[in-house]
């Protein structure tokens, strides 16, 4: 068999031109300064051959985040595995969103629900390092990858294993929760497309229309806020009015929503009510 010559893979129109170099940087560990000088190398049998298996993998429309095993998020490399969803760039707003909610506030107890690859509360302990971060999941798999991340990235964060608030230890209170849980509808057809065919089901949707999650997130905040502390949650693209309703009802004050990076209402939150009210 002819051994082949990197700039034949590198020419490879099976794939956008980005995705091959970033296959081909994975496969040979080489940044992308070395593609460029070493582009009429033969390659090794071995590496041409991983590089066909990744390709094969793409092409049946699996995830880069899952075939290169990371993902940067707010500036930093998440490793990424079937077990978390990838972390996604609108998810963002809801970082700087709790890093504004606890600006003000001296060594901030934090608690992120759900929190998968770990991202945003890692994301959040990187910026405030005086903070007490605590993050729960109810995938012992999901909390393996975000501890591995924690420590990578030098973060101090607590995990805890449970469902929703269930893993909080007694006693806990807290100036901030920060979640983005499940919120797609169960019938939604998105689910079966794209990337989302590949994340794990159980971190997409509620099983049910959406609002499940979040709504038994909103009801159980007040019992682990402290006063005056805020509750903020990423939602699909048409529930922000429908989140806002549950904040309201829940008692929470100066309730509204942000806008994600395609100016759609993506996440929404208030501040729970002070001692006394």
């Amino acid at each position: 068999m002819t051994t082949p010559l990197l700039n034949s893979l590198l020419a490879d129109t099976r794939l956008p031109r980005l995705e091959v170099r970033m296959l081909l940087e994975h496969v040979l560990g080489k940044p992308r300064a070395w593609l460029l000088a070493h582009d009429t190398d033969p390659l090794d049998p071995a590496v041409a051959a991983a590089y066909e298996a990744l390709l094969a993998r793409r092409l049946a429309g699996e995830p880069m985040a899952y075939l290169l095993g990371h993902r940067e998020f707010m500036g930093h490399r998440f490793r990424v595995t079937p077990d978390v969803l990838i972390p996604r760039p609108d998810t963002e707003v809801l970082v700087e969103t709790a890093l504004e909610c606890v600006a003000g506030v001296a060594g901030p107890a934090v608690l992120d629900l759900g929190t998968g690859s770990g991202a945003i509360a890692i994301s959040i302990a990187l910026a405030r390092r005086d903070a007490r971060v605590m993050a729960s999941d109810v995938s012992a798999a999901a909390l393996a990858v975000a501890a591995g991340n924690a420590w990578d990235l030098t973060a101090s964060v607590r995990f805890v294993e449970g469902s929703w608030y269930g893993a909080v230890p007694a006693g806990e209170g807290f100036d901030l929760i920060v979640s983005n849980p499940p919120y797609v509808a169960s019938d939604d057809p998105h689910l079966d497309q794209g990337d989302l065919r590949f994340e794990p089901r159980g971190a997409l949707t509620d099983g049910a229309g959406g609002l499940e999650d979040l709504g038994r997130i909103v009801a159980g905040a007040g019992r682990h806020l402290k006063p005056g502390g805020s509750l903020w949650l990423e939602h699909g693209w048409d529930q922000a009015q429908a989140v806002r309703g549950l904040l309201a009802e829940a008692g929470f004050e100066e309730v509204r929503s942000r806008q994600d990076l395609a100016g759609i209402e993506r996440i929404s939150g208030g501040r729970w009510r002070s001692a006394g009210r």
